[in-house]
């Protein structure tokens, strides 16, 4: 390993599989729950039409924003591309926006966890489960990043696998009929409404850029890695969508018809169509589906973490909360920060508010990311890019423009959220103004790779 995990280093251990395997991992759970809560807004249609608005925006996003993670491999990703683009203030608004994003996606994968567990384990206390999972695994991060990986990997395939099967076992019963019924509850409005749970497909794709500083040819693997799980999201995504919602309608995943409630679970609801509740593949979905949301729920612990890892780094955060422990070489503190920050989340009980605000975050990255791509295609011209983003800057503008339409969408039908949104960016923003005048620094960073 080229890099010593004391100070503020982290260690190279990644390569090209690992890091397909972290996109995949941070994303996986989307297809299992999340995006089901869409569809009494938007439908069948709705939830399709803003589902294909989507992917357009994650792929010409992922094309562009590699080549930023390619040419500035740092673990802060988005924080450490505004900042260079447009000095302190961007990048504290797209650091933060990213912590947002990063933070509150754990809480509600962790509420869909206890929600598997509960298909099975009546009566279970479903914050507790969420909590003890977050524990759990924030501690497996703190081993070291390298075991930690490892298992992302290993959880992500066999996650694949089992959506796969789950394919397999509906696609064949798909209903034309039973796609088709109630298509657009709300009208066109619903498509807006549903964006966010849209968006919960590919949310922390993103991710893989903050394991660039991790990666051991960050200019030619986190290409491979990026591209590749892209692809393998795509896929995925369009295929679960089309063979849940077409077993018997999309009212039949949403709603759980032992409880009455909105459901997190709701491949288990599509399955249990076809094959029952007491087959050997209902069970099988059960035990490997746990697997794709654990896959999701780790691998965004780690990202998070390195998201306030190089908040701290830079002085945006108190700088315990950018080191590193000498022997495993992990950000520990910004992992217990973040697991403080996540249980506050889980008490709260409203997994679709947690959802949509991390959609929040996530679009705000989107767009100030794609702004500093082309800001800095002028200021450095000369910026070794061993990566060129894709039909520049055309498939970028595509990217701010889907992005750009979604918040404001979101800002329209979730106001609440939005002002939650914005509370936590003016807090943020009030407190690096604080620790910038305290310090009398500008909180530079000199954008070198690791």
């Amino acid at each position: 390993m080229s890099a010593q995990g004391d100070g503020g280093h982290l260690r190279k251990a990644l390569g090209p599989v690992m890091l397909w395997g972290l996109g995949v991992g941070y994303v996986i759970s989307g297809e299992y729950f999340g995006w089901n809560l869409g569809l009494p807004t938007g439908g069948s249609y709705g939830m399709l039409i803003a589902t294909v608005l989507v992917t357009v925006m994650y792929v010409s996003f992922v094309f562009s924003y590699t080549e930023l993670a390619c040419a500035i491999p740092r673990a802060g990703g988005a924080f450490v591309y505004c900042e260079r683009a447009f000095g302190p203030l961007g990048g504290a608004l797209g650091g933060l926006s990213q912590l947002i994003e990063f933070v509150f996606a754990p809480p509600a994968i962790a509420m869909a966890i206890a929600a598997y567990i509960g298909q099975r384990v009546s009566g279970v206390p479903v914050e507790g489960v969420a909590i003890a999972a977050y524990v759990l695994f924030s501690a497996l991060n703190a081993w070291g990043v390298k075991q930690a990986v490892t298992f992302e990997l290993v959880v992500t395939v066999l996650a694949v696998a089992e959506l796969l099967l789950f394919v397999g076992l509906t696609l064949p019963h798909f209903d034309v009929q039973a796609f088709a019924r109630d298509p657009l509850p709300h009208g066109a409005f619903g498509v807006f409404e549903c964006l966010p749970f849209a968006i919960w497909f590919y949310l922390a794709i993103e991710g893989v850029a903050n394991a660039a500083e991790e990666a051991h040819d960050p200019q030619r693997d986190v290409a491979r890695g990026f591209g590749s799980a892209m692809l393998t999201l795509v896929v995925l995504a369009l295929l679960v969508f089309f063979s849940a919602v077409g077993v018997a309608g999309w009212g039949a995943i949403v709603v759980d018809p032992h409880t009455g409630e909105s459901s997190d679970a709701p491949l288990p609801l599509a399955l249990a169509h076809v094959v029952g509740r007491d087959s050997a593949m209902y069970s099988l979905l059960l035990g490997v589906g746990l697997l794709g949301l654990v896959a999701s729920f780790h691998g965004i612990l780690l990202a998070a973490a390195r998201a306030t890892f190089e908040f701290g780094r830079s002085g945006y955060l108190p700088s315990v909360v950018g080191s590193v422990h000498a022997q495993t070489g992990t950000p520990r503190v910004a992992l217990a920060v973040n697991l403080g920050l996540g249980v506050v989340a889980i008490l709260t009980g409203r997994t679709g508010e947690i959802i949509t605000l991390a959609c929040f975050g996530a679009l705000m990255l989107y767009i100030l990311s794609m702004a500093a791509l082309m800001r800095l295609r002028r200021t450095e011209p000369e910026l070794p890019r061993p990566f060129r983003a894709l039909g520049f800057p055309y498939v970028a503008m595509t990217a701010l423009v889907i992005a750009s339409i979604c918040l404001l969408a979101m800002i329209w039908t979730q106001p609440g959220v939005a002002s939650v949104f914005g509370v936590a960016l003016a807090v943020g923003l009030a407190y690096r103004q604080r620790v910038a005048r305290r310090e009398q620094h500008p909180c530079g960073l000199d954008g070198e790779g690791g």
